[in-house]
């Protein structure tokens, strides 16, 4: 199973050296905590009630640069075998443009080898919308720029993923959103747009390997791609005693991002929060030209809830 893993990871990096430049979907630097997301046959995969929060400030500096919000829940879903549901929800602005996204997600698991793989299947409502009231003409009293509407459209859409994890080794997974590519309708006659959503497909894969007792390397890639551009994210993260981590991402084309995490209590009901801190270093033209780089905070906790059996006790008549 190393031989494979190592022989994919060597695949990929003669594969990243294609020209990358389009930023593709929704985009974060904690990838590695964000598999509900984008894939799900995760659902279920703790065997855990999971949730993670992200909030990301990008290309910090610029007006009107992104802001994204993440939320997602995952569960075991015992009622229909060995099975798991999720949800998530997205909200994702950009200058006059505004996505928000609800997905429902279903994945039955499969005992394959070592380890389990979920074959998961979504549905998605997402809403996209336009402010024309941001938008500034060159020239004043511009007819098709001067609308201050808000133009918003729901659209539905599908997706569909394969994970494949043995608990503590290594996890690979291949998803894909938006498979009907739904288009969307806004505007008037005189400022008629039909955008068309694009399917993305996404690659992940990663490895735990103990140095010692105490430290844990913990090594992944994420790729993203609609066809017409590719992104690699290639991530290192090292955990100090199942407590402390710290990394690096290199986002090619895009930026370096340094991410420290932690989880604050050692024992009670809170011990498996995480939280995780990401810094980006845009390395992109946007870099040189006014951005000061991304911030990015993730929240997750994961708890079981357990059957507690009380002990059942019978009085009879001869003994009392």
């Amino acid at each position: 199973m190393n031989r494979i893993f190592t022989s994919v990871l060597i695949l990929l990096g003669f594969l990243s050296i294609s020209n990358v430049k389009a930023q593709q979907d929704v985009q974060v630097s904690h990838n590695m905590f964000n598999h509900m997301a984008i894939n799900p046959g995760y659902a279920g995969a703790n065997d855990a009630i999971c949730a993670t929060m992200i909030g990301r400030n990008q290309w910090m500096g610029f007006t009107g640069a992104p802001k994204t919000y993440l939320f997602s829940i995952d569960a075991p879903l015992r009622i229909l075998g060995n099975s798991g549901i999720g949800l998530n929800v997205m909200s994702d602005e950009l200058g006059f443009e505004k996505n928000t996204g609800v997905r429902l997600s279903f994945a039955k698991k499969l005992v394959v080898g070592s380890g389990t793989l979920g074959i998961g299947l979504q549905g998605a409502l997402l809403s996209k919308s336009y402010d024309f009231g941001k938008f500034k003409p060159i020239e004043q009293g511009d007819v098709l720029l001067s609308s201050t509407a808000v133009e918003q459209d729901m659209m539905f859409d599908m997706g569909f993923g394969l994970y494949y994890r043995i608990p503590s080794k290594l996890y690979v997974g291949l998803s894909s959103s938006q498979l009907l590519e739904t288009t969307g309708s806004y505007g008037n006659s005189a400022l008629k747009s039909n955008p068309q959503l694009a399917r993305h497909y996404y690659f992940t894969a990663g490895y735990y390997y103990p140095l010692n007792a105490d430290i844990e390397l913990q090594p992944s890639i994420l790729i993203k791609t609609e066809l017409a551009s590719t992104q690699f994210d290639f991530n290192a993260l090292a955990l100090y005693k199942q407590r402390f981590w710290g990394g690096l991402t290199y986002r090619t084309q895009d930026a370096l991002a340094v991410m420290l995490g932690l989880q604050p209590f050692a024992s009670g009901a809170m011990k498996n929060l995480k939280i995780g801190f990401a810094y980006d270093l845009t390395t992109s033209a946007i870099g040189r030209n006014g951005s000061s780089g991304s911030l990015e905070l993730m929240l997750n906790y994961c708890f079981k809830i357990e059957r507690i059996i009380v002990p059942s006790s019978y009085r009879t008549v001869r003994f009392g």
